[in-house]
């Protein structure tokens, strides 16, 4: 049972630090193009908004998320 359970949270932490990497890679693309420097904010400045508000947030509760499950982890092996 322990087995399971420890799988199941590894699943889950990976799940959360991969959806949350997908998310802001997807962002950050979008935000800065793939194009010269900064080709995104450029094209069209007065309508370029910075991702790194929105995103920081987000990042911080996975990052939160991902603690808790690894120390939730720990307490129920030991």
């Amino acid at each position: 049972m322990i087995a399971w359970r420890r799988a199941f949270r590894r699943a889950a932490i990976f799940a959360v630090l991969a959806g949350t990497l997908w998310l802001s890679l997807a962002v950050l693309a979008e935000a800065y193009g793939a194009g010269p420097p900064f080709y995104g904010r450029t094209t069209n400045m007065d309508k370029w908004a910075s991702p790194w508000p929105w995103l920081a947030p987000i990042d911080l509760v996975a990052g939160v998320a991902v603690l808790l499950l690894a120390r939730s982890g720990r307490r129920a092996d030991s």
